[in-house]
């Protein structure tokens, strides 16, 4: 199988229809062997019967609910289990929005030709296109200091860490996500960090991104909690607890 497309779900009903539509009628035009796994994490929503209406005419899509409690209950978690789970020599893990659409694997994927383990979307990037409305001028300011010390901190040379829309391949995938231990908003932060120390190439690449502010969880109590796993990642580094 070529492509895992891993999407974590929480609370989704006004997206992942139509997300997994998209996903799946571009994956079949272009004859692309794959899966789409959703990896609802406690729903309170009709999420969970929405997917379940759709996989009787999506061959590829599966259904998995975790039923988890505490720090578990994050989207680091959600994308954790579908990353491990996943069969595709290439784990594509996006938002349930459709922020960034599937499409962009066209121009994500040719780097891994080029030696590279890490593909990321990025908006901190020339190229990317960020639609009106989609990044309020807080969050802007919060993410470029937020960024610089993330950089000096954990991620050397990554702009752009938090987009959600990432490819690994399936070896760096499975070295990567066995050894993550942050489900918070900081995941995608400990992701990348253990792929530099791994050894792996990472490559920023520019996207479109349309926010759905009406239904966005981040907030800045989520920016301050990104600050403090940093310094736990950092901490981590330095006592040897991501070593092999």
């Amino acid at each position: 199988m070529y492509l895992s497309v891993i999407i974590p779900a929480r609370n989704e009903e006004s997206n992942i229809r139509g997300t997994i539509e998209s996903i799946y009628s571009y994956l079949l035009n272009r004859g692309i062997s794959h899966e789409i796994l959703v990896m609802e994490n406690n729903s309170t929503d009709r999420t969970v019967e929405i997917v379940k209406s759709m996989t009787n005419n999506i061959p590829t899509l599966s259904l998995t609910t975790l039923v988890i409690k505490g720090s578990q209950a994050a989207k680091g978690y959600a994308v954790r289990e579908g990353i491990l789970k996943a069969k595709g020599d290439f784990r594509l893990f996006m938002d349930a929005d459709n922020a960034t659409t599937i499409d962009h694997i066209e121009r994500m994927m040719p780097y891994f030709e080029q030696g590279y383990g890490v593909v990321i979307g990025s908006i901190a990037v020339k190229g990317k296109v960020i639609a009106g409305g989609s990044e309020p001028a807080w969050r802007r300011l919060f993410g470029k200091m937020g960024n610089l010390f993330i950089q000096i901190m954990a991620v050397p040379g990554i702009h752009d860490t938090q987009r959600g829309f990432k490819i690994f391949s399936s070896k760096a995938a499975q070295d990567i996500f066995s050894k993550v231990t942050i489900y918070g908003w900081g995941f995608d932060i400990e992701v990348l960090a253990l792929a530099l120390k791994y050894g792996y190439k990472i490559r920023e690449v520019p996207v479109n991104w349309k926010n759905d502010m009406a239904h966005s969880k981040v907030t800045l109590k989520a920016y301050i909690q990104v600050l403090l796993e940093t310094v736990v990642i950092r901490w981590n580094l330095l006592t040897g607890k991501y070593n092999r």
